[in-house]
């Protein structure tokens, strides 16, 4: 089965007709959950600190995102991802049973947040690295493109959902919602994979010098596979650190975790209530709308990614994004904030699907899982950045970090700008191919 349309392409590879509906499904469900729990923390403790303490565990498994990537690539990316997903669902299901009972409250929630962030920060990595697997290299940016919109579109359908729920039907009906998406998420993960037509995949380019087009055709043999696991994290690791445009990509995907992220999404709770004086629905729509910039972004990528640079894509947009947040300083309403959340949404999508392609266009096939695993290490500056968010709001003020966030974050993107230049800048740079 094919499609007639380029960037609907990947939906005629079979696996990925089922990928795509499993990972929109657990998208909807884990956005659901995070912004239904995140407001029930705020509003039952009022302090802003466990509110950051909840987004924080979120994340504390990041990481244990090497071992499942090694993992992945060692027993199969789709067992291991639908095994992720199943503990999902249980977990959900007993933050549905204390809703019930009447016995849920705030520390509970937070023991939960804690095992839901044990595998939670691997989930993007894997999915995105089963993609790479499964779909044709050809078709490989307009399947990340595609792929990305299931997180945006949650974002966007699972906040408004989310709040909808629980402030119409309750929570025990919003829980229940997001079980079953969970298991239909699990259900489809298990039909994803197996037989299915895979196309070569790009290979590791051999040298950073030699033109892209060259080096995909001049890539080395698969070396057999190491016994231990750990050798296999080890040299995983090693090809991310010896290759410069693969540290560059994981340095700045640190930095956006780090002073980025932080103002839009952990601190969303905080900002909608406390800055804009907005109800649950409100901080709905705040999170919706960017969202909304996000997905027409992977949308853009999965129809235009294909004749734009990479790198320089990365780099751009990232500083548009920041340019977007500096914006929230200003003594502006929050139908201004939206606006502004709109645009940073689509500057995060273009730099982050670009990053995303770097990585996997770039990289041996056989390192997949633990590259992208690595990649989610990154995602370990995100609690860091929400943890200290707390204190300095309580010191400066909301709009004191805003500042001091995006006065750092646009400081060290021109610092990763200038080390790398060679690797990052060029036209001919194998991380600016356009395929």
């Amino acid at each position: 089965m094919m499609t007639g349309r380029p960037a609907l392409a990947p939906f005629g590879t079979r696996s990925f007709r089922y990928q795509w509906p499993a990972d929109l499904c657990t998208a909807w469900a884990l956005e659901m959950e995070t912004l239904i729990l995140g407001w029930y923390v705020l509003v039952e403790s009022g302090s802003v600190v466990q509110l950051t303490l909840f987004g924080a565990l979120m994340y504390v498994g990041t990481l244990l995102s090497p071992l499942l990537g090694t993992w992945g690539d060692r027993v199969g990316l789709q067992r291991v991802l639908a095994g992720m997903r199943a503990t999902y669902a249980l977990l959900a299901g007993v933050i549905l049973v204390l809703v019930v009972s009447g016995k849920l409250n705030p520390s509970s929630v937070l023991a939960v947040a804690f095992l839901v962030g044990l595998i939670k920060p691997s989930d993007i990595g894997l999915r995105t690295a089963l993609v790479s697997a499964t779909v044709p290299h050809a078709q490989l940016v307009a399947a990340m493109g595609i792929s990305r919109t299931t997180q945006d579109s949650a974002r966007i359908g699972g906040a408004l959902a989310g709040a909808g729920f629980m402030a119409s039907l309750g929570m025990a009906s919003a829980y229940g919602v997001i079980v079953a998406l969970y298991v239909t998420g699990v259900v489809l993960t298990l039909r994803s994979g197996g037989a299915q037509t895979v196309a070569a995949a790009a290979p590791m380019v051999a040298a950073d010098r030699v033109p892209a087009a060259t080096a995909l055709h001049a890539a080395p043999a698969p070396l057999p596979r190491l016994a231990s696991p750990l050798r296999d994290l080890l040299e995983g690791l090693q090809h991310v650190w010896h290759t410069p445009r693969l540290r560059a990509a994981m340095s700045l995907a640190a930095l956006v975790n780090l002073c980025a992220f932080p103002l839009s999404g952990g601190l969303m709770p905080y900002i909608a209530r406390d800055v804009f004086g907005l109800a649950q629905q409100g901080l709905g729509w705040l999170v919706a709308s960017f969202a909304t910039g996000a997905l027409l972004g992977s949308l853009g990528m999965s129809a235009f990614g294909a004749q734009l640079r990479p790198a320089r894509t990365m780099l751009v947009a990232c500083v548009a994004w920041y340019l977007c947040l500096l914006g929230l300083a200003l003594p502006i309403g929050a139908s201004e904030a939206m606006a502004l959340y709109v645009a940073a949404g689509l500057s995060q999508s273009l730099s982050m699907v670009a990053l995303s392609i770097i990585l996997l266009r770039t990289s041996h096939e056989r390192f997949r899982g633990r590259v992208m695993g690595a990649r989610m290490l990154a995602i370990y500056t995100l609690p860091i950045g929400l943890l200290a968010s707390g204190p300095v709001v309580a010191a400066i003020g909301f709009r004191g970090l805003v500042v001091l966030y995006v006065g750092l974050g646009l400081t060290l993107v021109a610092s990763i700008a200038h080390v790398w230049r060679d690797d990052l800048l060029p036209r001919t740079a194998p991380a600016n191919a356009l395929q």
